[in-house]
């Protein structure tokens, strides 16, 4: 899952660099964090958080196939 999260927050920044994401596993549970630079913060939320909410549908999506649960934390 991180490696998603990785690929489709670096399509949509300015500074794909500064892109860092870290996965902590539990059990069945998975917490994706991004930390991005601060420039690109609205880029990777989007207006009224659209962006955000579709990142964590194709990462709901794929995860479900792994019989996994996906929490995406954006910072």
């Amino acid at each position: 899952m991180k490696e998603l999260v990785e690929v489709i927050a670096k399509a949509l920044v300015d500074n794909p660099d500064e892109v860092v994401v870290t996965e902590e596993r539990e059990k069945n549970s998975v917490l994706v964090t991004l930390h991005v630079a601060q420039a690109d913060m609205g880029k990777v939320i989007g207006k009224q958080g659209r962006i955000a909410k579709a990142i964590r549908n194709v990462v709901k999506a794929a995860s479900t196939k792994e019989n996994l649960r996906v929490d995406v934390d954006i910072k």
